[in-house]
């Protein structure tokens, strides 16, 4: 993702998991020992890729998590990775490999913690970042070649499906992009493109503006750190909406299908982390949401 002139170089990828016919894994991370050896296999993937992973810090975290919990600002995962990463001894020695997961007893620490409500669907990730003064360009290198070719190892695609005792249909390598990218399109196929933009500018650009103002769509705003949703009443839904439409039935039917768009987009927001606040605008005018 863009990095400010301040900001360490780091790579921010994720391991994804499409499950066999959804099926939830059985557990919720590798413990300790399995989990060095996974990052050492994806160690070894990267580097067959891309030479310069093996001059960069490598950790990974080897609880599964939904992707919306990666895709929320700031990146809160990635940076729970690179947190643990910097508290990790061995910073004065040469490059490392350090994959976080359960103790011995299968017990998941509170960072490596999925949110429990997002915890089923067929598509479950991994994150890992690299650090280190070539991290910047290597992580240049593998957002160029990772979807196309970062499908993982067999040994390593096992690994995980053995660890975590999952169905594991395919397991790729993809950068942070690519896993957006990824969600966009399929929010696309669901209907949900309009709602893009919004989440867009809240992980990419938190402090720009974002408007959704598109007849029959919710009214809504991105700024300030949130979303602020449009709450209207039956008129000004009809005015803005529904104009031309005399039909009682039809009006009511359109009226319950608005606000329960409302509700699933505030539920796609919360997943992603992105506060929502619902504003009563009697008249339908968009200055309410400023």
């Amino acid at each position: 993702m863009p990095l400010t002139p301040a900001e360490p170089a780091i790579f921010r990828g994720v391991i994804a998991l499409e499950l066999r016919d959804g099926a939830p894994p059985q557990h919720a991370a590798l413990v300790a020992g399995a989990a060095g050896d996974l990052v050492a296999m994806l160690g070894r993937d990267l580097a067959a890729l891309v030479p310069g992973v093996r001059d960069c810090d490598l950790a990974l975290l080897t609880a599964h998590f939904d992707p919306a919990e990666a895709l929320r600002p700031g990146w809160p995962l990635h940076r729970r990775a690179s947190e643990l990463l910097q508290r990790a001894p061995g910073q004065a020695q040469s490059a490392r490999m350090i994959g976080f997961g359960a103790d011995a007893a299968g017990t998941v620490p509170m960072p490596l913690q999925c949110d429990p409500d997002l915890h089923g669907g067929g598509l479950r990730i991994l994150p890992f970042v690299l650090h280190g003064d070539a991290a910047r360009q290597t992580g240049d290198a593998l957002e160029d070649v990772l979807l196309d070719r970062g499908m993982a190892a067999a040994d390593t695609a096992l690994a995980l499906q053995d660890g975590l005792g999952a169905q594991v249909e395919h397991a790729r390598y993809l950068s942070l992009h690519d896993l957006a990218a990824m969600i966009a399109l399929q929010y696309r196929n669901s209907g949900l493109d309009a709602l893009w933009p919004l989440l867009e500018t809240a992980l990419l650009q938190p402090d720009a503006e974002a408007w959704l103002d598109a007849s029959p769509e919710p009214l809504a705003r991105y700024g300030d750190g949130e979303v602020r949703i449009a709450m209207l009443d039956p008129a000004a839904w009809r005015s803005r909406n529904a104009a031309g439409e005399s039909d009682c039935a039809r009006l009511e039917r359109g009226f319950e299908y608005f606000q329960a768009r409302q509700r699933q987009f505030a539920a796609v927001l919360a997943a992603h982390g992105v506060p929502v606040q619902f504003v009563h605008c009697a008249d339908g005018i968009e200055d309410c949401l400023r």
